[in-house]
């Protein structure tokens, strides 16, 4: 892909409060994804639905705070805006009980939409976000309105009952890059009958297919790239974790950012994990990046 002083990137999907005790954060992984590829240098546009109520509201001025755009962040009054319930164990592991019938449930395609589409190098997207038929084909739609060179990035995110093996198999099938982290392999496995080494199962992934990379997360233990002519591992950093809510999703901002800047895996592969362990170490799923954690302080 050539390369671009500032890539367009967009996550579509769910947008959402992540209610902790005392306190509520905006999340939802699509718009993580896309906040933390503006700090690191990109055009990036969250794409999701809100409620016309308080936490709506409140979304438009926490996109705002962090200087992204909210353009693609539709609104319906009939639906609230999606909420989360977060609790976290001694680790810092987050779990949630996660709201149905949320305003991003509701995500309708507009022209606007199919415009935005036609102009990106990438987007992220998850398989939460299709679990309605109507958002469901709102992003099916979007992902293949996309350039055919761009970079689709189905980071799976399985979240409690909310996924079939028919829904993962078709978003694979659209997607260009997989990323997964180490509780979601072993579904896979069961699903697609993958046996072997773990690299094994995901090179057998990545053939099935026909995925430009795989991304396998292992938390401290560090990451596992899988390309097709290339495998690449990268430890993890030890860090003081305080809650690790957005900590993918950091990883998968830099690791597409990366290879849209042409990096060599083993650059991205690295890069990607010391984002990820700041974001665990910090407070909230979007916590500022330190200059030092930023592509343009340490790419060629």
């Amino acid at each position: 892909m050539t390369m671009k002083p500032n890539h367009k990137i967009a996550g579509i999907g769910e947008i959402l409060w992540d209610m902790f005790p005392g306190e509520g954060r905006l999340g939802g992984a699509p718009s993580n994804f896309a906040c933390h590829c503006h700090q690191l240098g990109s055009d990036a546009f969250p794409v999701s639905c809100v409620g016309d109520d308080e936490l709506g509201l409140q979304t438009q001025k926490e996109l705002e705070r962090l200087g992204v755009s909210s353009e693609f962040v539709e609104q319906n009054p009939d639906y609230p805006t999606g909420r989360v319930q977060v609790s976290l164990d001694e680790a810092g592991k987050p779990s949630y009980e996660i709201l149905d019938d949320m305003a991003w449930d509701h995500l309708e395609f507009t022209p606007e939409m199919q415009a935005l589409a036609e102009t990106l190098d990438a987007a992220c997207f998850g398989i939460l976000s299709q679990r309605s038929p109507g958002s469901r084909n709102t992003i099916q739609r979007f992902l293949r309105a996309m350039p055919e060179d761009s970079l689709r990035i189905f980071d799976v995110n399985l979240r409690g009952h909310f996924y079939s093996i028919q829904q993962v198999e078709v978003s694979l099938r659209i997607a260009t890059i997989l990323k997964l982290s180490d509780e979601e392999l072993p579904i896979l496995a069961d699903y697609f009958d993958l046996s072997g080494s773990v690299t094994d199962q995901l090179a057998k992934l990545r053939e099935k297919f026909e995925l430009d990379l795989v991304a396998y997360t292992r938390g401290r233990a560090g990451s596992l790239l899988i390309g097709e002519r290339e495998i690449n591992e990268s430890v993890g950093l030890e860090v003081t974790a305080r809650d690790s809510v957005g900590a993918g999703d950091s990883f998968t901002a830099a690791l597409c950012t990366g290879l849209l800047k042409g990096m060599r895996l083993s650059e991205v592969n690295a890069f990607a994990n010391r984002v990820a362990s700041f974001v665990c170490s910090q407070k909230g799923a979007c916590p500022k990046l330190p200059d030092s954690l930023k592509w343009q302080k340490v790419g060629p």
